[in-house]
């Protein structure tokens, strides 16, 4: 079942590739597609991970005031979240649901160069072979391995770039400081899972990413923006301005002796 699963993507990348010439744009087509389809899934994910900024601090609160006692802690998260309306799934639900097609596609572009039936995947003059990986390029000379780096350097800092951006308006600098620390290593970890994988598979992960982040952005602008708007529309309680009247206290006139 699988095997047809992967077979069907193929059939659609190579559809693609019938009607543009070539397989880097065909590939680039295909997630793009992907990206809009899945675009409800991830708004609903970045629409998840906004509430809970919002509700970071009074998470960071009950976590303080019931340290030593975890089950009036687990009661109070969720009043928390009930109050918020927040579902601590929902962020990981939308993710599921993707990773079957993006495992699928991966392994995909990964097994390109072992299907007969085509023999040359070039991107145009940009990337020569999109089953080579960096790895082979680097042996082939410099000028045939710069367009791999440069797919390896986009790989790595679509992995870096939206743990920062996540971290910007971040009042906790102990945390901030912590996440830009493992955003580095992560991309180092990727740049060194790019450096053994097909130049088709760094194109596809690092355009979809990239597509990824700008959703992520448009999301989170749109939910800040109708915060912003139930704030204006919220009818300001005027209070009646109390003013606190003091009288003097009138002195006795003093009387004249007969």
């Amino acid at each position: 079942m699988w095997e047809v699963f992967k077979d069907w993507i193929f059939d659609v990348i190579q559809a693609f590739y019938s009607f543009c010439g070539d397989w880097g744009l065909a590939i680039l087509l295909v997630t793009i597609i992907f990206r809009i389809i899945v675009s409800p899934i991830m708004h609903k994910q970045a629409k998840s991970n906004y509430q809970m900024q919002k509700i970071q601090p009074k998470i960071a609160s009950i976590q303080e005031r019931f340290a030593d006692d975890q089950v009036r802690q687990s009661q109070e998260m969720q009043k928390l979240y009930a109050e918020a309306k927040f579902n601590p799934l929902a962020g990981c639900i939308p993710m599921l649901l993707q990773m079957p097609i993006f495992i699928a596609l991966f392994q995909v572009l990964r097994e390109m160069g072992a299907r007969e039936e085509v023999h040359d995947y070039s991107f145009y003059n940009l990337v020569p072979n999109l089953v080579t990986t960096p790895e082979q390029a680097f042996f082939q000379g410099f000028g045939t391995f710069v367009p791999y780096l440069i797919l390896m350097v986009i790989f790595a800092g679509a992995t870096f770039l939206p743990m920062v951006l996540q971290q910007l308006k971040s009042e906790n600098k102990q945390q901030k400081n912590q996440m830009i620390i493992m955003a580095v290593v992560m991309s180092v970890f990727m740049l060194w899972i790019s450096w053994s994988s097909p130049a088709g598979v760094l194109l596809f992960w690092g355009m979809s990413s990239l597509i990824g982040i700008g959703q992520n952005q448009l999301s989170l602008f749109l939910c800040r923006r109708k915060d912003e708007q139930k704030a204006a529309e919220e009818p300001v309680e005027v209070k009646p301005v109390e003013v606190t009247v003091t009288r003097k206290t009138k002195k006795k006139r003093p009387r004249k002796k007969r």
